[in-house]
């Protein structure tokens, strides 16, 4: 049953809170790793965020993943086919745990040249290898963990990934206390400890998360053997409309990681700035990401249910919403910019680099919460899955990488410039996105009649 439209921002809300709040936990588990690990110097945080590069790029993979399951399981719940979002939970989740596994042995027998790839210091790479050695194990879990909060999500579950990231908030910063600085007669292990406190957090939300779904969803009530079951239709429906999505936030993991290439030959004290600035930015922007998975999730249900025009007065006044939510996280991050510093056990030359990007990213969060929400949670969601891949292909490849490099290496700008080169797509492409929404020519329904979706291969 859906909503009346004068709810929609009750509706949306109802939604982000939950995710913002699940995203709020989570950036606070890095913030605390990065606060930890910056403890023991800017060579273990630059080692961390070198050995997290390459696990950069299988985190979007997954949340690609993730937003392919979101449009097309919303739709079908949309019109409340159980069985079919099942089914799509049951791809995703036999992909993910694929590409985990390539990570994994990849990792497992070319750490070295993985490493880099994004580094050409020895000293860091040599930090980096302890991280990576232990971190690696994590990314099974992580790929079966985020697919199967997706699919809690797309039936209006929210609060499940909130409370797995209370635990582990607590878990792992715990685990970071004792292994990186040898608390309760543990070894201090340094960063080899926090990546130690990562993997016991994830193993444990693993098994939570499955926990929950076999035992106390009422919605979905998911069974090993309906994650097992093949439809070839539905797989079908999945590759055509989820890879293009799944497709893009590869390229976006991709991009991040030719960033960190292009930041980790900057130098250390360039590199250890760029992390701060990235994991606070993360912090401030949990409102805009929750805001736009939400939509998602709104606009998907809606679309699947054939209200046509209740989507299109959804996507007008969720517009004004983003715009909002962008003002306020880029102000906060404003006014808190300065003080954030004052955790960090960091050089001068950092602490006033760290600022001056934190100063950028509280400009360019606006228009990141503009674009990303109308483009992901409103065009893609709505049906056109190519557009945003097409779009970000063009930004990335064509002026964010080109730029940067050039100002990085042929110019040799400061660090600013080119970070902000880095970042300048963030505005750029609200240009785009307020023309393509406003015209609603995205609106499609990608969902197939239930019992032609229910027949069995």
């Amino acid at each position: 049953m859906q909503k009346s439209p004068k709810n929609i921002y009750k509706w949306v809300l109802y939604l982000a809170a939950p995710i913002a709040l699940q995203n709020i936990i989570t950036m606070a588990v890095g913030l605390a790793d990065n606060l930890m690990v910056g403890s023991l110097g800017e060579l273990a945080l630059s080692g961390v965020y070198v050995a997290n590069q390459l696990q950069n790029i299988l985190h979007m993979l997954v949340i690609g993943l993730a937003a392919a399951l979101t449009i097309l399981a919303s739709q079908y719940w949309g019109k409340r086919d159980a069985d079919s979002v099942k089914m799509l939970i049951g791809i995703a989740l036999k992909i993910s745990l694929s590409a985990g596994l390539l990570f994994l042995l990849v990792t497992l027998f070319f750490p070295v040249h993985v490493l880099k790839l994004f580094s050409n210091e020895t000293h860091v790479i040599d930090e980096a290898l302890k991280y990576l050695k232990v971190i690696r194990y994590t990314y099974i879990f992580f790929c079966i963990t985020q697919v199967l909060i997706a699919g809690m999500r797309c039936v209006e579950t929210v609060r499940i990934g909130m409370y797995l990231s209370v635990v582990t908030l607590f878990v792992n910063v715990f685990f970071n206390w004792v292994l990186i600085f040898g608390n309760l007669g543990a070894p201090a292990l340094g960063v080899q400890g926090a990546a130690v406190a990562t993997l016991i957090a994830r193993i444990l939300e693993t098994i939570l998360i499955v926990l929950y779904i076999r035992f106390v969803d009422e919605k979905l009530r998911i069974r090993f053997r309906d994650l097992l079951k093949t439809n070839v239709l539905l797989i079908k429906d999945f590759f055509r409309y989820g890879f293009p999505v799944l497709l893009g936030d590869v390229f976006w993991g991709i991009n991040l990681a030719t960033q960190g290439a292009i930041i980790g030959r900057l130098g250390s004290a360039v590199t250890a700035s760029v992390s701060i600035a990235n994991i606070v930015f993360s912090l401030f922007s949990v409102g805009v990401y929750g805001t736009s998975g939400a939509s998602a999730v709104v606009i998907g249900q809606t679309v699947g249910a054939g209200e046509y025009e209740r989507v299109k007065e959804y996507a007008r006044k969720l517009q004004v919403l983003f715009i909002v939510i962008g003002l306020i996280s880029g102000g906060l991050l404003y006014i808190a910019k300065d003080y954030i510093m004052l955790l960090y056990n960091v050089s001068d030359e950092t602490a006033i680099l760290s600022v001056k990007l934190m100063t950028v990213l509280s400009v360019t969060i606006v228009g990141t919460s503009y674009q990303v929400s109308s483009l992901t949670g409103i065009v893609r969601a709505g049906g056109s899955v190519y557009f945003v891949l097409i779009n970000d292909l063009i930004f990335v490849w064509l002026v964010v990488i080109p730029s940067a490099l050039i100002a990085a290496f042929v110019f040799h700008a400061s660090p600013v410039v080119v970070f902000a080169c880095l970042k300048c797509d963030q505005i750029l492409k609200c240009a785009v996105a307020v023309v393509k929404v406003n015209r609603f020519r995205w609106i499609k329904n990608l969902t197939r009649e239930a019992a032609v979706a229910a027949s069995q291969a």
